[in-house]
């Protein structure tokens, strides 16, 4: 599978629309979107790029709105659950064995992951945000499978004496929460994705002071 989010998208896509037309829509909507923006983009830019009429893309989807929903909802809701365990495996390999460990392989992966695919996710994070029906369709999914994977993973690490005592969908919530502000933030508020080494040792300390088993601390 490809590391491009945007190239994973664009095939799921494709292999959801009927016609030809359907997919030369949704190809030149990905490109569009990606290049200047969901907002910055009209119906009559994705019609003239895509060889058809307004009419066209209204008769197939209604709405630009629904267009996006078209696209991002395959990827969501198919590969978004495979690639989740692709990372567990990978972010659990056999060297990681602390979760401060699996913290940092995660963190720096995620990082790698959004720089690659930084224009496709400034388009869901901004659209996630200002549009209600966008979030509506989303959320459903992340949180349908995104506990599961990690919680297995957090309960590992907490019965191993690591973590805090608490339940692990406790301290899921508390790590998503930090995790997905050191991410969405970036794109809201600063409108960059450039992330230091040192920014994301300080982030993996800041949660490993929240979560690590006051035990272990008296320990060292």
């Amino acid at each position: 599978m490809s590391n491009k989010i945007f190239d994973a998208i664009l095939t799921q896509a494709i292999t959801k629309v009927k016609t030809e037309k359907q997919q030369k829509i949704v190809e030149s909507a990905i490109q569009l979107f990606a290049e200047k923006g969901y907002s910055n983009t009209s119906t009559a830019e994705i019609a003239k790029a895509s060889g058809v009429s307004e009419g066209t893309i209204f008769k197939h989807y209604g709405t630009k709105d629904k267009l996006l929903l078209s696209v991002i909802l395959p990827f969501v809701s198919e590969l978004f659950p495979y690639m989740a365990q692709e990372l567990i495996k990978k972010t659990m390999s056999e060297n990681t064995t602390t979760f401060e460990q699996f913290l940092r392989s995660l963190i720096k992966d995620r990082v790698e992951f959004v720089t690659e695919n930084r224009e496709i996710f400034q388009i869901v994070v901004k659209e996630i945000v200002y549009k209600d029906e966008l979030k509506k369709e989303l959320l459903p999914y992340a949180l349908a499978n995104i506990p599961p994977i990690f919680k297995k993973v957090l309960e590992e690490f907490r019965e191993r004496g690591e973590l805090v005592d608490l339940p692990a969908d406790k301290i899921l919530k508390n790590l998503v929460t930090f995790l997905g502000g050191f991410f969405v933030s970036r794109f809201l508020l600063i409108d960059d994705f450039n992330v230091s080494e040192e920014e994301i040792e300080d982030a993996i300390q800041f949660v490993m002071n929240g979560l690590r088993n006051p035990q272990n601390n008296a320990l060292e």
